[in-house]
This record gives C-alpha cells, sequence and structure tokens, in this order.
C-alpha cells in the first residue's frame, strides 16, 4: 500500500464554508483559522479543518460535495429560509462557487463513470496538478421548488440527494422529527428514479427512511452516518435500518462530528479529549457495519468535517483533514486486509459509483 493512499470523502459541505462562513478554500487551514481568530458568529471559527491544500496533503483526489439550504415555516426554530424560491437562489449561489472553482483550476465536476474513469486516470498519474474532483448532492430537497427543478438541477451535475436535513422538511422529515415521506416526497423519488439521482438516506428520520426505502427502487447511499448501537439517537442508523441498506448495495460514510461517535456528548460541555474521542472511535463505527455485513465492502468514509463543527467537535488526534490518512495504520492494526483498507478509503464508493453509472 502506498504511504499515502488514496481517499474518497463522501461528504464535505465546501459550498457552505465558502458562502456561509466565508472561507477561502484555497488557503491553509493556518491561515483560515488565524483570519478567524476572535471571531464568535460562528460555533467552530478557528478551529477549521478543511481547505484544498489540506485535501492535497491528504491525498483526498475525490469528494462529495454539497449543496445545501432549508426551508422554515416563519415561525420555526431551525435556521433556514422562509420559501422554497429563495431556498433555490441560496443553492444557485453555491452552485455558481463551485463553478469559479472549476474555472481557476481548483475542482472539476464528476457526472458519470467515463468522467470518474478519467479523473482517477489523471490523479493517479499526477495529483499535484490535476483538480480535486467532486460530485455535486444536496443535502435536503426543500429548495426544490418542483419536480421540474429537479431536472434542472440534474442538468447541472447533480448526482445524490438526501430528502431531508434536520426537522421537518417539504419531502420527507429529517433528523428529530417524525412521520413519512407523503405524496411529495413519493413524487420526488420517482423523478430521481427516473434520472438514476442516487438517495442519500442520511437524516432520513425513522418514518421517512422506512417509507423511502419501500418507495425507491433506485441506488441508495448513506454519505454520513453512524450506528446507532454505540450512540442511541436517531441521527444515527439502527442495525435493522443498516441491515435493509447492506440488502441494498448501499454504502455507508462514517462521520467524525463527536456527538455522532461517542454517547453522552454535551454540546458546549464536551471535549474530544474529555470524552476520548479518536480515529480509533471511528473505526469502531466502521467495524460495527463491517461485522453486520460480513465483509468490509459497504462502509466508507464521510467525514462531514466543517459541517458547522471543527476541531472543538471531531477526533482529537485530526488536526486536519489530512490526518484522514492515520486511518490505514488503524485498520491494519484490527485485521483489516491492504484490501479491505482500500475499500474503505475508497474504492467501495468508487465501486458504487460505477456500477449506478454503467
Amino acid at each position: 500500500m502506498p504511504d499515502k493512499p488514496f481517499i474518497f470523502d463522501a461528504h464535505l459541505d465546501l459550498s457552505m464554508n465558502a458562502m456561509e462562513w466565508n472561507r477561502d478554500l484555497r488557503w491553509p487551514v493556518a491561515d483560515l483559522r488565524a483570519s478567524e481568530k476572535g471571531k464568535h458568529d460562528k460555533p467552530d471559527r478557528g478551529n477549521s479543518t478543511v481547505s484544498f491544500p489540506a485535501l492535497r496533503e491528504g491525498n483526498i483526489g475525490l469528494v462529495v460535495a454539497t449543496q445545501i439550504a432549508r426551508y422554515v415555516a416563519p415561525n420555526g426554530e431551525l435556521p433556514g429560509w422562509h420559501s422554497q424560491e429563495q431556498a433555490w437562489a441560496q443553492t444557485q449561489g453555491q452552485l455558481a462557487w463551485y463553478r469559479s472553482m472549476e474555472e481557476v483550476g481548483v475542482l472539476q465536476q464528476i457526472k458519470g463513470g467515463k468522467a470518474l474513469a478519467d479523473h482517477l486516470r489523471r490523479w493517479h498519474a499526477d495529483s499535484k496538478n490535476t483538480p480535486i474532483g467532486y460530485i455535486l448532492s444536496l443535502e435536503g430537497a426543500d429548495s426544490l421548488v418542483s419536480l421540474a427543478h429537479v431536472e434542472k438541477a440534474y442538468q447541472e451535475g447533480l448526482r445524490a440527494i438526501g430528502p431531508a436535513h434536520y426537522g421537518p422538511g417539504i419531502y420527507a422529515q429529517g433528523t428529530n422529527a417524525a412521520g413519512g415521506i407523503g405524496v411529495k416526497g413519493q413524487e420526488l423519488l420517482k423523478e430521481m428514479e427516473r434520472l438514476n439521482i442516487i438517495l442519500d438516506a442520511t437524516h432520513l428520520c425513522d418514518d421517512s427512511f422506512w417509507e423511502a426505502l419501500d418507495c425507491s427502487g433506485g441506488p441508495v447511499w448513506a454519505s454520513h452516518s453512524n450506528c446507532r448501537s454505540l450512540v442511541a439517537h436517531n441521527r444515527q442508523f439502527s442495525d435493522e435500518q443498516l441491515k435493509i441498506l447492506l440488502e441494498r448495495e448501499a454504502v455507508i460514510g462514517i462521520p467524525l462530528d463527536a456527538w455522532m461517535m461517542v454517547p453522552d456528548w454535551q454540546r458546549g460541555v464536551s471535549t474530544p479529549e474529555s470524552m476520548s474521542v479518536t480515529l480509533e472511535t471511528m473505526v469502531d463505527h466502521i467495524d460495527h457495519i463491517c461485522q453486520l455485513a460480513g465483509n468490509a465492502q459497504h462502509v466508507g468514509i464521510g467525514s462531514d468535517l466543517d459541517g458547522g463543527f471543527g476541531k472543538e467537535q471531531c477526533p482529537h488526534d485530526l488536526d486536519t483533514i489530512a490526518d484522514l490518512q492515520k486511518l490505514p495504520r488503524l485498520l491494519k492494526r484490527r485485521g483489516y486486509s491492504e484490501e479491505n483498507i482500500e475499500g474503505i478509503l475508497s474504492k467501495n464508493f468508487i465501486d458504487f459509483l460505477l456500477r449506478t453509472w454503467r
């Protein structure tokens, strides 16, 4: 295995960081942190872990990058937009940022199997000069004003959709909510299936999860979800849910938000050090899914780093996203073969995409 094996991260909120946190991700992480010293408008100011230089340092050459904009009713408690049209406009601003990063040669959008194979060949031949590949995903579908907007987004390269995020949604109910997907959700899933858009089961509440999987016969994955048997919260998947995802040939990406990694995390009180949250904790969740599956072919990385949290709420042995390169040693120590490790780091998600886009 090479010193720095190739890594695929299935969930990064790059445009949110650029457009809402005002981070120029071309800067080194140290410079981003220094620029935010003394700021307190966001909970993770001065604690960022992700930048394009850090991705390159970690040989993370392919990512799933999100658009995100929630609709909330005027009296809603969650942050968001008061109309779907506003939410749509927000995602289009995020899309414009991705396009600008393509124009300067930092990113390259991947829309299909041939483009994916070509990107991997280029990266392995010359990673220093090859743009980082990104696959566009929508986290929470509220911004899709109509089914016509789904096709419009597909034409712009959208290849995965998570119908819900936190709370109640237009098309499904998310984390900490309850209820099914309803007629609108069913129509969305059928349109996604027609276009071969991946269903991201992450964030679906239990009712919506089961209804969505019953309704959709298309490809499904979970970009960033941990195990409820290790952390008892509805944000994680139960073993029963994991088993149905395994039956559907899904791949589950493991995130690094500390409250989802260990039980009894108290926001604003707990620290990674006090709760002993390390990359070894991540391997616990990886291993649990592998034991359920009976193999190592259905789990990968969906770090969610800088998804509204930073160094203050992720493994304390991770300084930047480049430290994902510590995983091979940890996995090898658990008895995983080089083939298994390559699958977890990148190949499981890549094979999923090549099957889906065949």
